[in-house]
């Protein structure tokens, strides 16, 4: 008789049959997500583009030539002139530099802010929770647009003040969602265990209960990139964000409004940019939670 052959289930571990970990299966469902690799692959292109803008764009951000005011597309203006005869390709780069980097720089303070007290009222309860997460509702009843508008026309529309306004604006929601994943994980036995074997509070916090809302603080952020671009967008269109003759996609199309009708691709393209950024963030969010959601297919 032929000796018995090894089956698929008598593979070593390591090998094809192997049982995945989490994280590749998160990856593996993320990868069938045709709408979120869409989306992933057009804002990495969109970030090299826009990181890469000192090197590709043709002419300088603030270069003035009145001679060549409101000119269509051309060889040498792929995408034409504003008013002043600027490039409108390299605006549009640069202004991504800008409006891009505020919107990552404003959530990434607004994570830390809101991973920070998340954490503390979940793991801390009692009157710490109560206190933190009534501050939390209430700065989420307030209209946060406008007390950004007051704020910034009080303290001055710079660069500095635009992202402390957002990131105050943005970290209720991210603080609600840490201190949920604080409060499922914080009696599990791995945290009982390192409480037992006398590892301090902050430790444990740090260590242990914190990163295991990563998940969900990394989909947070992917939205929240979204909101704060909208949110720039919006104060730069009233004039409160990123001052002219600096390029941001607010500001560019601000000055577009004189120009609907004599040329109206100076609102289109940066209304473009805007719309496809915050979709495919919103969809690259979306994929991620579908992707990490343990009850999902």
């Amino acid at each position: 008789m032929a000796p018995h052959s090894p089956r698929r289930s008598d593979a070593p571990p390591g090998g094809r049959g192997a049982p995945r970990s989490p994280m590749g299966r998160a990856v593996i469902k993320f990868r069938r997500n045709g709408v979120a690799m869409t989306a992933l692959a057009l804002l990495v292109v969109l970030h090299v583009l826009v990181v890469l803008a000192p090197w590709i764009a043709p002419y300088g951000p603030e270069t003035v030539q009145l001679g060549n005011r409101l000119q269509s597309p051309s060889r040498e203006h792929w995408l034409g002139t504003d008013e002043y005869g600027r490039d409108v390709l390299t605006r549009l780069l640069h202004g991504g530099q800008v409006s891009l980097a505020v919107g990552i720089a404003s959530m990434a303070t607004a994570m830390v802010l809101g991973v920070a007290i998340g954490a503390v009222a979940g793991y801390a309860g009692g009157v710490a929770d109560g206190v933190l997460m009534r501050i939390t509702d209430g700065m989420l009843a307030v209209p946060l647009f406008f007390i950004a508008l007051m704020a910034l026309a009080t303290l001055g529309a710079t660069v500095t003040n635009l992202v402390a306004v957002i990131a105050l604006s943005s970290w209720m929601t991210v603080a609600r969602a840490v201190r949920a994943e604080v409060l499922r994980t914080r009696e599990l036995e791995f945290v009982l265990a390192a409480r037992a074997i006398g590892c301090g509070r902050l430790r444990i916090l740090l260590r242990h209960v914190v990163p295991q809302s990563l998940p969900s603080i990394t989909v947070a952020a992917t939205i929240g990139v979204a909101l704060a671009v909208l949110l720039e967008t919006a104060l730069s269109f009233l004039g409160l964000g990123v001052q002219p003759p600096a390029a941001s996609w607010g500001n560019m199309l601000s000055s577009a409004r004189g120009y609907l009708r004599t040329a109206p691709g100076l609102a289109v393209l940066p209304g473009v940019l805007i719309f496809v950024t915050v979709l495919c963030y919103n969809w690259f969010g979306d994929g991620l939670r579908d992707a990490i959601d343990p009850g999902g297919s």
